[in-house]
């Protein structure tokens, strides 16, 4: 059985998922968590442990003194997405790449809407940082679908001037 907790964060609400050994899936949003939600069983349980410990990384992040999530996830996707979520998790905390940069870095130049789509298939948005993908003319671009807005004040909190 899975078990879900809610944070409340700048962002708004986060969903967090988890089993007994593993952090399942991270979602900002309730529309976003109800489909999880509504397709198994999961119940809520703010003192599980991996729940506890994910609540405080998240606050150490949002109040600036993480800068890089310790947890363990599990991540299930193509070998092509685990290659870009690998590479995202290698964007230093306050800095930005490119899809194209993205793309190159994992040995596929042309993959650039294949790297959006992985960035989209990210289950865990904040730890796993697709926020830092930006588009090449610095342009702010999809975050949890359309949600530039969150991708913003996540760049803003990690001191990225965005326009």
């Amino acid at each position: 059985m899975l078990s879900y907790a809610v944070y409340e964060s700048i962002v708004g609400t986060i969903y967090i998922v988890a089993n007994n050994e593993h952090l399942i899936g991270v979602y900002i949003g309730e529309e976003n968590f109800r489909k999880r939600k509504d397709s198994e069983q999961i119940r809520i349980q703010q003192d599980h442990q991996m729940m506890i410990e994910t609540i405080k990384q998240f606050d150490q992040y949002f109040n600036g003194t993480r800068k890089i999530f310790q947890l363990p996830l599990y991540k299930s996707g193509t070998p092509f997405q685990l290659q870009v979520w690998d590479a995202l998790l290698k964007i230093p905390f306050g800095e930005t790449k490119s899809y194209q940069e993205i793309a190159e870095s994992i040995g596929r130049p042309k993959a650039l809407r294949a790297v959006g789509q992985a960035n989209k298939a990210n289950k865990f948005p904040i730890i796993i940082p697709c926020h830092r993908v930006i588009g090449k003319n610095k342009s702010l671009t999809g975050y949890a679908g359309k949600r530039t807005d969150i991708k913003e004040k996540l760049l803003i909190l990690e001191g990225v001037s965005v326009e």
